[in-house]
This record gives structure tokens, C-alpha cells and sequence, in this order.
């Protein structure tokens, strides 16, 4: 379909989104007068890099701030500091986190996102042809009858029928709602979507089909993901580089295979431990973490998860771990990230 989808030519692998020092603090209002007596520290001082074509999985457990982060990205949220560079197809590089709103308007077709809940994400009170013209129309790419061919046509992309396209979202599954959100943020020829938790709330059957869908689109239109997900076996199926959040900080980043057979922080380690075998014959050798999760609002000085480490000194309560790159291309927030020896996925 080349009118409608256009890919963009092969890679170069350039950076096509870089975010620095990105942080996000939610003001804590208490009294009458609602004065601000804290923040709490959703995105604290992160820094990463997504290449053109490659999916970038984010994991780390609820309330981590991974939705903060990816709403920052594509500027669904103001964040407070850092930059959020994105190449544009001409090859100019802007800051999303600096553009007011006619400017954000306009390179906002660029970028686009897949909620978790594929009940709660479409407005029941408008039709499917409506709900994926709309970013088409927004953006000024086709109206009339040419607008309606290209609904239909992306709707055949994901797999619907198109004899469905004046139904209402209370019609359709889970399954076919999700894809429907995809085809939404299809519609004006994107070149990064963040995917939010988009296949949890989904029966793992159609979790698998929407992965198959999501690979199968990402190399027909060269599109790059940002995948925020919870469940580790998706993120290792899906990603080429996966980073490990945890309380508002990247703790460590590399690629999909190095961070699950060799990890570098013991947060990563813990995670990993924690993922269901496959083996049921097989002894779990789960590590049970100790204490709570850091108060994001209060969080403890020196490395944040300090208290619930098992390898933790004296320096890691007083000194703020530095992202390093242990070995090339594999970065971690550590200590001690070239000294231990972690146990990967089994």
C-alpha cells in the first residue's frame, strides 16, 4: 500500500530519539490551601537512546515510572527538566520537551502511542472510521473519500474487517480493540509509537498475535518502538535492548540477550529470578527482596535500592551510583557492576 504507508528507506541507524537527564516531579498539595510540602520523584535524571528501526523495552515493577516516562516522550506530559531529541524525516533534530504548542502540533504526527487498555482508550460514543480519521484529519493528511480509503486500508493492515468500519468500539474483543488503537496510531505515518503495557490487559493467545502484528508492522514501515511492558518473557520476545527502571531511575540498559544471560545490577538480577520457568520439574531459585520499595516521594540517599540489596557497603548509602558502561554497550547504575557475579534467566 504504498500510498497510504510509505516506508521509510533502510535504516541508517541514526539515533532517531535521545533523551537526557529527563526528569518528572509531581507536586504533594496538602491542606485547605493546597500548599506543595513535596514531590514525588515519578522520572529522576533519565538518559537513553533509541536507534532508527529497534524496540526499546522498559521494564520495571508498577509504579517504577515508566508511563511518566513514555508520556514525556511524546509530550502527553510536560516534563520538568532534560531534553527529548527527535530526528524528523528531513533529518533536523528538535526538542519536544522545549516546543510550545503550534510547534508540538506540528511534528506531532511523528510520534504516536499505544495505550494498555483497549477498553478505556477508544471513545465509545464514535465509530471506527471515525476513530482512525481523526489523527489523519488532525493532521491534514487526506479528507473525502480518499480519507475512508485509507481507513480501510489500514484497517486490512491489522487484520480487521472492514464491512466493520461504522461499528462502535463496544462491539469488537479486547483483541480486536487493541488493533484498532494500533491502526489509530498508524494513521499519520509515524516514525516512533510508544506501546504502553499494549498486550497486558490482553489473554496471552491474543497477546501473541498483537506481538506478531507489532514485528510484522515495524519492518513493512521501518517503525521504532518504545515498549513498556511488566512481563519479562515479552520484553525478551519484542526487544532488541531492554533497560531496567526502578523508582524513577534507570538502573541498568543492554542488549536483549547480554541483560538476560549476564546481568550487571542485582535489582535485574532479582527481576529475572522472578520470571515463571518454564520447567515445572525445575527448583525456583526466586530471590525474595527485603523491605519495601523506595518512597519515590522520600527516596533513600545514595543508590535508591540500597535497602533491599543483598551486596550492599557502606558507599552504596552514601553515593549515588554513576551510569556506567561496563562493557560496550551495557550500562549499569552499580557500584559494584564490574565485580559481582549475577545469575541470568534460566
Amino acid at each position: 500500500m504504498p500510498d497510504l504507508l510509505p516506508p521509510i528507506p533502510h535504516p541508517t541507524r541514526k539515533k532517531l530519539l535521545e533523551v537526557k537527564g529527563l526528569k518528572k516531579h509531581f507536586p504533594i498539595e496538602k491542606g485547605f490551601l493546597r500548599r506543595v510540602t513535596g514531590h514525588v520523584k515519578a522520572v529522576d535524571d533519565v538518559s537513553f537512546y533509541i536507534q532508527e528501526g529497534e524496540t526499546l523495552g522498559l521494564v520495571g515493577e508498577s509504579g517504577c515510572g515508566k508511563t511518566t516516562l513514555g508520556r514525556c516522550v511524546v509530550r502527553a506530559i510536560q516534563p520538568d527538566v532534560g531534553e527529548i531529541l527527535l530526528r524528523l524525516p528531513d533529518d533536523t533534530i528538535v526538542d519536544l520537551a522545549t516546543l510550545g504548542r503550534s510547534e508540538l502540533r506540528a511534528v506531532r504526527r511523528h510520534m504516536h502511542m499505544i495505550f494498555q487498555d483497549p477498553y478505556a482508550s477508544l471513545d465509545p460514543r464514535m465509530t471506527i472510521l471515525d476513530i482512525i480519521a481523526e489523527p489523519i484529519i488532525n493532521n491534514g493528511i487526506a479528507k473525502g473519500e480518499e480519507l475512508v480509503e485509507k481507513v480501510k486500508e489500514l484497517m486490512r493492515v491489522v487484520g480487521l474487517d472492514v464491512q466493520y468500519l461504522k461499528r462502535y468500539p463496544h462491539a469488537f474483543s479486547g483483541g480486536q480493540r487493541q488493533r484498532i488503537g494500533i491502526a489509530r496510531s498508524l494513521a499519520p505515518n509515524p516514525r516512533l509509537i510508544v506501546c504502553d503495557e499494549a498486550v497486558s490487559a490482553l489473554d496471552v493467545s491474543i497477546q501473541a498475535q498483537i506481538l506478531n502484528l507489532l514485528q510484522d508492522l515495524q519492518e513493512q514501515f521501518h517503525l521504532t518502538y518504545l515498549f513498556i511492558a511488566h512481563d519479562l518473557s515479552v520484553v525478551e520476545h519484542i526487544s532488541d535492548r531492554v533497560g531496567v527502571m526502578y523508582v524513577g531511575k534507570l538502573v541498568e540498559m543492554a542488549e536483549t540477550e547480554e541483560l538476560f544471560v549476564s546481568p550487571r545490577h542485582p535489582y535485574t538480577e532479582a527481576l529475572l529470578s522472578a520470571a515463571p520457568k518454564t520447567d515445572p520439574e525445575k527448583k525456583s531459585g526466586r530471590i525474595i527482596l527485603s523491605g519495601e520499595i523506595a518512597n519515590p516521594a522520600n527516596p533513600p540517599s545514595g543508590c535508591y535500592f540500597h535497602p533491599r540489596c543483598n551486596y550492599a557497603q557502606d558507599i552504596c548509602r552514601q553515593q549515588t551510583p554513576a551510569w556506567d558502561e561496563v562493557t560496550p554497550g551495557h550500562f549499569a547504575a552499580c557500584h559494584f557492576a564490574r565485580e559481582l557475579s549475577l545469575k541470568g534467566a534460566e
